[in-house]
Parts: C-alpha cells; structure tokens; sequence
C-alpha cells in the first residue's frame, strides 16, 4: 500500500487485463492525430506519458467515417492504411509497458465542414454549417462504422476503446431532447432517443470481443436547456453497462454550454460530485473528470468514494512523469496544470497543433532529443530577473550543467505571476512558482532575492553569459491629471493592496484590466468554493432540471466599475477564445460596465472625463485604475552587448506589448535547444 495515495496507487482488475493504478491520461485533441509523419510525433507524445506511469490513457477523437471529421481531412480509423500509422503509437506505448485505448468520435452537427449530420437539422451555435438530418440507413451505417473502427483499433494494437458519448458530439444529440426531434424509431421516446449509443455499444462489443477495454463516455450533466434529466443519465448508463462496457467514464458539460467546465475559475474537483451520484449503482468501473489536477485531490476523490478511478487530461500536457513522481513521493517536484487553456486548447482552436503553458516540451517530444545534459566546463550564466522567462531560463539552464545565478530585485521570485496569483480564479498560479521554487532548489540554481545588478556589477563578477529577463514597468498614458491622488496603477491594487473606493474607472480592457475588474468586483477572498462557483454559474446541484443547470445567483459585487476600451470591437476581444466568454460572462453578471470607443480627456476632482463613441461623459468615480499595457525594462541589455558579453533579451524585456507568459516560459527554455 502507497504511505500517501493507497487508493490512487491501488490496481484496477477488469477481469481480462489489470491497470496498475486509478489515473486515466483523458481524451485530448492535440493536432498531433493529423501530422503527416504516419502519428510518429504522437507515438513520441504517448510513449513519455506511458514512460511516465500513467494507468491507461486515451487519445483524442478519432472519427470513424469522413462525415465525422471534426475537421476537413481530420483523423479518422476506417481502413487499413490507417491501421499501420497507429500501430506506431501502440507500438511506442506498449514498449514503455502502457496501455492505450482508441477515442470514437463522432462529431455529428459540432463538424467543421460541410458533409456534416446529425439526428434533427439543427444548426450548432459553434459551428458555421448546418447539418443534414441523418436517414435509417445512414444510422445504421454509422453504428457500423463505430464497430468497424473499433475493430480496426484491436488490429492496429490498442488495448480498448472508448465510445465518445458526451460534450455534445453525435451520440449525445441523439440522447438529448435538445438536439433530436426526430418522430421515427430514433427519436421522441427515451427508449428510442437511447437506441443509438446502446446499438453502437453491443455492435462495438461484438466486432471487438470480451477482451477489450471499452470506456463508454456519458454526458452525466449537460449544462444546456433540454438536456438529459438525471433519471435519464442513470438509465442510460445501467443500460451501457448491461451491453458490455467494461468502464464508464464522467462527460460534463456541451461545447456550447454557457458555463465553464474547465477553466481556471473552476474549483478542483467540482463535479466529482456527478460521478459520486452513481456510484454504487452500477457493477463496472466509474471514472470521475474535470480539474483533477493533483494526486491529492485525485486520492481524495478516490477515499472518499466518488469513483473508482480518475481522469486528468490536461495535467499530463504539464508534467508526463505526474504519476510516477507522485509515487516516488515527489509531488513537490508535479509542474502543476494550471487550467488557464492558453497554449493547449487556444492554439487547438486556431488550428495550431497544442502546447502547454507551463510546460513547452509537450508535444515536441520527438523533435527535442538531442539536448545536451551536462557540460564539462560549465559556463557562469546570470540571469537578471525571476519573471517567470528567467525562472524557465534558470532552471532549464541549470539543469543542464550551467552555473546559474538568478537575481532578482524583489523578495520574491515569480514577477507577473505574483500579480496573477491575486486575482480570484488563478489561485493556481502558486502551482506553478512552487514548481520553480523546488527547481531552483533541485537543479543548483543561486537565487540572490532583493539584489539589483547593474552592468558593471556583472561584467566584474566575470559572467560570461547573460540573460535579460528584467520584465515591465506599468505603461503610463499621457492624459492630463493622470498624476492626481484618485488615479492608482494596478500595481497599487493588486501588489501594494492600496485602498480603492467604491466607484472605479479602469483605463484599458486587456487581460490586466479584466483581471483587476475581477479583483474588485469580487465579495470572497477566492472562488474555491464549489457551492459558490456552482450558484455564480447556475449549477442544479441537486439536479432538479434537465441538464442540470438553473438561475445563475451571481454574488453582489462590492464596487460599481467601468472597464474602458480605446478601440472599436468587443471588449475583451482578444482575450483566450476558450476562456474569454467566461471572464466577459463573469464581469456582466457583475454589472461592470464595459465601454469601447472611449477617448480619455483628463482626471481632475470630479471623476475622469471621456467621450464615448464622440460623446463627452463625466465618470464621478473614486478612483481610476490605469491597465494600460506596459513597456519593457531592459537597460542591461546595450550596455552588456557594449561591452562583448553574450546577451539574450527574453519575456516582457524582449516585448511587452501583451503580457504572455506562454512565449516568456518558452522563450526561456529555447535557450537550452540552441546551446
């Protein structure tokens, strides 16, 4: 038994095959399922994981026909010359002792394409096409694409399958009322609006054979009008089961739900308590889902009886060895998901293959092999600034062998993230300066905190590398007044805790200003609460309605706000197009008001005063809050070059227009790949 996760490190018997513990690496799209390199770079990517420990793991969506495509020419398992590109990935994870199972996903009136179907022609808000409605014969082939798919898997060598069911893809149109109006044998009545999956589950069953994994993904909480009522949810899984899954696995939430699910603001482990509501129903395995990010809180869920196993998804994107540092009792050394969506699910939905944030090696693995791991004669390297570029710069280059030393002029590393850390929902962000901090200690980085260097200090102390990551100042804008007492930056908000009154103007609505906007509104110390998350965005806890969701209860906010935009557009346009909504959702619900088109014309006793779209306003405000951008600090950098010093200029130092810590950590770590 495991001293600190019994339960997490307990094996799981399916009868026919043993899992060696309860994680299973979830289904996630990566772009890297479409690679012309016959799935070489996926096999790379899944082998790490494997490498890694992980239980089980999954792969993102794989259509069984063309007319599932999520996209044109996306991946799909319908003939045999894709049954040799996969077995490069099954061949890869079964090398590390893994075990892998095939996602079936059909993405009926959610495809991007126009040969999309679906049970009733109804057009899907995230999608520019609207469907054809599917005949009997075109069902009945569908089913058998599932079970041919299916079949080719076990011939291309993975170890299961598993049945996407849920997010609002084809299965769960045909389940909900939402999406099937259909008056034949497949709509209309529960029984008949169940008929589809159950007939793909037996057909898969049968095509396969008993000793295959088959996960059956089910929509327990659909968050949209219409959907599955909870009585709905639990016949159909006793009816899943009773057609031969070996496991069920949690689905939460449709892709056009108007309620987060995923991102940061989402409480850990806020709907384990779906999964929890059937366990002890059924016979099978169950699999509890969503911001499970730590191997605590997965062997809470676990103790506590909420499910048989866990499913992280984009926690592995952060950290391929999670599990087996966890088991080693080196959860300290975890580079924590922080859920912020910005360089895997954002980069997916531009069509650009997935990263991580905190972690820039995910999906390069095959491409990242050649790096130098130690140095015979290290060099002496100072790193100027412990932003989160120069902790990546740091640490990466101290692994290597380097002698690093990292100075920083505050008394804390983390730079930007010390601000992020504050705003209620990114509580997360102290994952992630935990992690460097324990890097910092682990690779033999020297941190000198509250040291300012100047170029003569580094040239005298014989560094022969130095690396630039000063970071920003808050950017000024010249608008007169702007020096009166009521006008704050926000860094007197967030980082010096300056008192701010209860009428607030904010000058500029990019990611900062939305932030402080959340900051002020907000009436608790931090959303950790599930009940509280659950009231903000209309969650049926008891499931009392269909789809489980009803009036949203935001709470009342503590100030009255304007968030202000120079430019046309929406505001907070550019804002992360997964998570966006959410914040501009959470801002509305707040009654923050939120402006574009507004010049600034000067801040005196009476407030700030503005046009609107060519219309003078008068806001009688408190205070006004400046957000407008930042500009770079890099006075080391001319001086060093000046005197022959190799010098490299990364993060905020290098550019400042939009604060990215995506491009700052990897820009870090790049300078590892070109030594």
């Amino acid at each position: 038994m495991h001293p600190l996760y019994p339960h997490l490190f307990t094996p799981l018997d399916l009868g026919f095959t043993t899992l060696p513990n309860r994680v299973l690496m979830g289904s996630m799209h990566t772009g890297l399922e479409e690679k012309k390199d016959d799935l070489r770079a996926l096999a790379a990517y899944f082998a790490a994981r494997a490498r890694g420990g992980v239980g089980l793991m999954v792969t993102g969506g794989i259509s069984p026909n063309r007319q599932g495509w999520l996209a044109p020419f996306g991946a799909k398992m319908s003939t045999r010359g894709e049954v040799v590109k996969h077995q490069n990935v099954t061949t890869a994870v079964h090398a590390e002792g893994g075990k892998i199972c095939m996602q079936i996903l059909h993405a009926g009136r959610y495809s991007m394409h126009p040969l999309l179907v679906a049970p009733s022609p109804l057009k899907a808000p995230i999608s520019p096409f609207k469907p054809w409605g599917m005949s009997q014969r075109l069902i009945r082939a569908t089913i058998n694409d599932f079970a041919n798919a299916a079949a080719l898997s076990r011939e291309a060598g993975y170890d299961g399958v598993e049945i996407m069911g849920s997010e609002g893809y084809l299965i769960n149109q045909f389940i909900a009322p939402r999406t099937n109006h259909r008056r034949d044998d497949w709509g209309g009545s529960f029984e008949n609006r169940i008929r589809f999956p159950l007939e793909i589950m037996r057909k898969v069953r049968e095509k396969a054979g008993k000793d295959f994994i088959v996960i059956f993904r089910v929509s327990m909480l659909d968050l949209v009008d219409e959907g599955s009522s909870w009585e709905e949810v639990e016949q159909l899984a006793l009816a899943i089961e009773a057609a031969g899954a070996t496991i069920i696995n949690t689905g939460i939430g449709w892709h056009e739900a108007r309620v987060p699910t995923i991102a940061t603001l989402v409480p850990r482990g806020a709907y384990a308590w779906v999964t929890k509501r059937l366990m002890g129903k059924l016979s099978i395995p169950l699999i509890a889902t969503n911001r499970i990010n730590t191997p605590e809180k997965a062997e809470e869920i676990l103790r506590e009886g909420y499910a048989n196993m866990v499913s992280m998804a984009r926690p592995f994107l952060a950290d391929p060895d999670f599990v087996r540092k966890a088991q080693a009792q080196q959860a300290n050394e975890i580079n924590t998901c922080i859920a912020c969506n910005q360089a895997c699910l954002d980069q997916i939905f531009k069509g650009k293959t997935a990263s991580c944030l905190v972690n820039p090696r995910a999906c390069q693995e095959s491409q990242i092999t050649n790096r130098k791991s130690q140095i015979v004669n290290p060099k002496k390297v100072a790193v100027v600034g412990a932003g989160p570029a120069g902790l990546s710069a740091a640490t990466e280059l101290a692994a290597m062998g380097r002698e690093v030393h990292l100075f920083e002029a505050s008394g804390e590393i983390g730079g930007q993230f010390n601000l992020a850390k504050r705003i209620p929902g990114k509580e997360e962000f102290h994952e992630t300066l935990r992690y460097f901090g324990k890097m910092i200690e682990k690779n033999g980085v020297v941190l000198h905190l509250n040291t300012r260097v100047d170029a003569d200090f580094l040239i005298k102390n014989n560094f022969s590398e130095v690396v630039v990551s000063t970071g920003v100042v808050p950017r000024t804008p010249n608008i007169e007044g702007i020096d009166h007492p009521k006008v704050l930056s926000y860094l007197d908000v967030l980082l010096h805790r300056k008192p701010v009154g209860k009428t607030v103007a904010l000058i500029g609505a990019g990611g900062i200003g939305f932030d402080v906007a959340t900051f002020l509104t907000d009436q608790t110390p931090s959303h950790s609460s599930i009940s509280d998350y659950q009231s903000e965005w209309g969650i049926d806890a008891q499931y009392e309605h269909r789809g489980g969701i009803t009036k949203p209860q935001p709470e009342h906010p503590p100030r009255q706000v304007w968030l202000l935009q120079r430019s046309k557009g929406k505001v907070g346009e550019r804002l992360g197009k997964t998570t966006g909504w959410a914040h501009r959702i959470t801002l509305k619900s707040r009654n923050v008001q939120m402006w574009n088109e507004v010049e600034y014309l000067k801040v005196d006793d009476a407030g700030l005063h503005i046009t609107v779209k060519g219309l003078p306003q008068l806001l009688e405000v408190e205070n006004v809050v400046v957000c407008a951008g930042q500009e770079p600090m890099r006075e080391l950098y001319t001086p060093l070059l000046a005197a022959g010093i190799k010098v490299h200029l990364i993060g905020g130092a290098k550019e400042a227009a939009e604060l990215d810590a995506k491009r700052a950590i990897e820009e870090g770590f790049q300078l590892t790949i070109s030594e």
